[in-house]
């Protein structure tokens, strides 16, 4: 009985958030074959990392590569939580693209480096543990400079968090903070410290 009720709190849940979702003029993302929540403005790949640096910067984006896997309830919350807010969700498509890769999937990728592989080997590559987790790449191939995407990587967010530091996050990688003296965790606290501000007036 208690995972009846705790199965249907759930299913209303996620109805009540898409519902929402679509009140604001987003489209709810929907649930693959693969387990996978799938939004449709993710970007399509051929999955060479290095040309996708390069195809975004010259539409003026950034690549974001979201690691996930069927069954993660902290991916379905960024998916159907997270990315379907408004704020969140004009932030992100109109400044990154983002790739969707499968822990444990066997599409082949090329990483920065050159080498070809698996996703679920790149994962372990990239010592990807936990889902979701999100690494920022370089703006460029050439920033990359034949280092592999974890080494190369300007940011990375293992787990899934609430959306101030999920779009703080994305704004400071989209102002390349990281070329600043003003680490992450200092301009997370001076944006929360902004909203406080702002919402006592």
């Amino acid at each position: 009985m208690r995972r009846m009720i705790a199965l249907v709190a759930v299913f209303g849940f996620v109805t009540m958030a898409t519902m929402s979702a679509r009140a604001e003029g987003v489209t709810p993302p929907t649930l693959g074959e693969d387990g996978l929540y799938h939004h449709d403005w993710f970007h399509e790949s051929f999955l060479d990392l290095a040309e996708d640096l390069d195809e975004s910067h010259g539409d003026g984006k950034r690549v974001v590569l979201m690691f996930e896997q069927a069954g993660c309830i902290y991916c379905k919350k960024v998916n159907t939580e997270i990315l379907t807010d408004p704020e969140v969700n004009k932030f992100v498509r109109e400044n990154f693209n983002v790739i969707q890769l499968n822990l444990w999937g066997d599409r082949e990728v090329t990483d920065l480096d050159g080498e070809a592989l698996p996703e679920k080997e790149l994962a372990r590559k990239w010592a990807v543990m936990f889902t979701p987790t999100i690494v920022f790449l370089p703006e460029t191939a050439e920033k990359a400079a034949g280092r592999n995407g974890k080494q190369a990587a300007v940011a990375v967010m293992p787990g899934a968090f609430a959306k101030g530091t999920f779009l703080d996050l994305f704004t400071w990688v989209r102002e390349k903070g990281y070329e600043t003296d003003e680490p992450f965790q200092k301009y997370h606290i001076r944006q929360i410290e902004k909203r406080r501000a702002a919402a006592s007036n």
